[in-house]
């Protein structure tokens, strides 16, 4: 509960600017925390679709973003579900037909690579 004012009224217009800005800091830091978790995820997701394009780091992160357009998923959520796939997880289809698509466009348009098949559910020694 609130302190009264000298008057024995209610909390000071002071004392309430402060518990909203208090409230504000406070979320304002969730929402950094949960960003600076779902950085290391995207991170290994964009990396993981440099490796398999082959492609550049902006046009990975273009086929990323574009991934969770298409499916309507959030980004951190496509990418959590592509770096799953490094623990041997099946993507989801919604998300393994578009990033099959996307790596094959890439994969048609890249001059001097070797195409790769897609499959980011199997462990690369099972390939």
């Amino acid at each position: 509960m609130l302190p009264a004012d000298s008057s024995g009224g209610d909390p000071s217009w002071a004392e309430t600017e402060l518990l909203a800005e208090n409230r504000k800091l406070k979320d304002e830091n969730l929402q950094l925390h949960l960003a600076m978790l779902s950085r290391s995820v995207i991170d290994q997701a964009h990396g993981m679709l440099m490796a398999w394009g082959p492609c550049t780091q902006a046009h990975a992160w273009v086929l990323l973003v574009e991934i969770s357009q298409h499916c309507n998923v959030k980004l951190r959520d496509v990418a959590a579900a592509l770096a799953a796939t490094a623990e041997g997880h099946p993507l989801p289809d919604d998300i393994q037909h578009e990033a099959g698509r996307v790596l094959t466009v890439v994969q048609r348009a890249s001059s001097g690579h070797r195409p790769i098949a897609w499959a980011p559910h199997q462990r690369r020694d099972e390939r």
